[in-house]
């Protein structure tokens, strides 16, 4: 803002506005917006809101018109000596230039302030960067552990796929393999089964089928080889031979064979 700016602005801390229309000027040469001096002013005793100064006086606090019209030009300084207009008019260009020295102030203030928060700002990013870096690198470091445990679980994972299918393998070779032999003793079993030549039951005249037996048991006589070979006849029915008639017996009677 220099001395040849035609515009001030609002010396309230919140507001910072240009100013127009009117304004509210104090003794202690501060302006003010219409807005906020309407509000600050309004209360008694009045108080500078920019330097907490009292404005007790009647003339401390005067409400101008900034763009006054060509009447009030002609009127205001009509009919005073030469050095009472040029008085009036330092103290005009002492109280701009006043305001032009604090919005100066203030604005090497603010740069300041922004300087110093972007240098915390700065020094801050500067200690993210840092921590990130040391993060990343950690990670990184992460990454290619992890890699080589992956690397190894992937050999794992081959040579079990590989053993895996050896036993499947191996597996459907025994499955064929059993597969064969069930085959093998259903047909032998079935074959066992199957209906042998009967002996002739003198009694009744009846073919009947031999009650198999193991050949073993008869080619092994061992002590007590007659006992046993007498009980296998006792239950084939050895009692119905040592009950057989003799043939001179028999020959009178007629021979009758039953179907």
């Amino acid at each position: 803002m220099s001395i040849c700016d035609d515009t001030l602005l609002c010396n309230f801390s919140k507001c910072r506005t240009k100013l127009s229309g009117f304004a509210w000027v104090t003794a202690c040469s501060h302006v003010f917006c219409d807005q906020h001096g309407s509000g600050e002013f309004s209360r008694s005793p009045a108080i500078c809101p920019a330097c907490s100064s009292a404005l007790s006086g009647k003339l401390d606090i005067v409400r101008t018109e900034l763009s006054p019209s060509e009447e009030y030009k002609a009127m205001v300084l009509a009919g005073l000596r030469p050095d009472i207009v040029l008085d009036i008019s330092a103290r005009a260009l002492a109280f701009w230039s006043y305001q032009v020295h604090q919005e100066h102030m203030y604005q090497e203030y603010s740069l300041s302030r922004a300087e110093a928060q972007l240098k915390q700002m700065e020094k801050v990013l500067t200690q993210q960067n840092q921590s990130r870096e040391l993060e990343l690198t950690g990670m990184r470091g992460e990454i290619a552990s992890l890699k080589k445990v992956m690397e190894e679980y992937k050999r794992k994972y081959s040579e079990v796929s590989e053993r895996l299918m050896e036993r499947n393998r191996q597996y459907q070779k025994l499955q064929g393999l059993y597969d064969s032999l069930r085959l093998r003793n259903m047909v032998v079993g079935v074959g066992d089964t199957l209906p042998q030549p009967g002996h002739h039951d003198f009694n009744t005249g009846m073919a009947r089928q031999a009650t198999p037996q193991r050949s073993p048991q008869f080619l092994s006589m061992g002590y007590d080889g007659d006992s046993r070979f007498f009980s296998c006849l006792e239950a084939d029915g050895a009692k119905t031979f040592f009950q057989f008639s003799s043939p001179t017996r028999e020959r009178g009677q007629p021979f009758i064979k039953k179907h």
